[in-house]
């Protein structure tokens, strides 16, 4: 039973994302839900960097996902090396029109189409420590939680409703 729906109006997309990047968003996070990941879009890390895809694994793994859709959005953007201090493993998702070869090595590779996603290339893992691992799960935890109460409670909290 679904005790919730927020398809009709979302209040996690800002605009700021192109409707390419929401499709290739979308089969990732099919893709991750259907792997058993916890999966939250747009999560502020504690660097200031904001992860476009961040998702925990049944392990407790952390996976973060940027998502580039042309070759000019992988050009100039340089942050996404910042993102290694915050996951045990990095990926780059896009889709079937931007060329794969433009993403480098040591970072996974999803191809999207919208519909699912595939695991093109494994990503390396490279183990967070102990004290960062906390940080950023505690940061996941509460951020997944303040998300579904405003999802169900709408622009107002629940100690504002009179």
């Amino acid at each position: 039973m679904t005790i919730l729906s927020i398809a009709a109006k979302n209040p996690l997309i800002d605009g700021r994302q192109s409707d390419r990047a929401m499709l290739v968003r979308r089969g990732v996070q099919i893709l991750l839900n259907d792997m058993r990941h916890a999966i939250l879009p747009e999560l502020s890390l504690a660097s200031g960097r904001r992860a476009d895809l961040i998702s925990l694994t049944d392990k407790g793994e952390i996976w973060i996902v940027e998502i580039k859709t042309s070759i000019e959005d992988f050009r100039v953007d340089r942050k996404w090396p910042d993102y290694r201090a915050h996951c045990d493993r990095l990926f780059f998702a896009t889709h079937a029109g931007v060329p794969l070869e433009i993403f480098p090595s040591d970072c996974g590779l999803l191809l999207s189409d919208g519909y699912g996603a595939h695991m093109i290339r494994e990503a390396p893992e490279h183990r967070l420590p102990p004290a960062t691992r906390k940080a950023v799960t505690l940061s996941f935890s509460r951020a997944a939680a303040q998300r579904l109460m405003i999802a169900e409670w709408g622009a107002t909290t629940p100690g504002s409703m009179e």
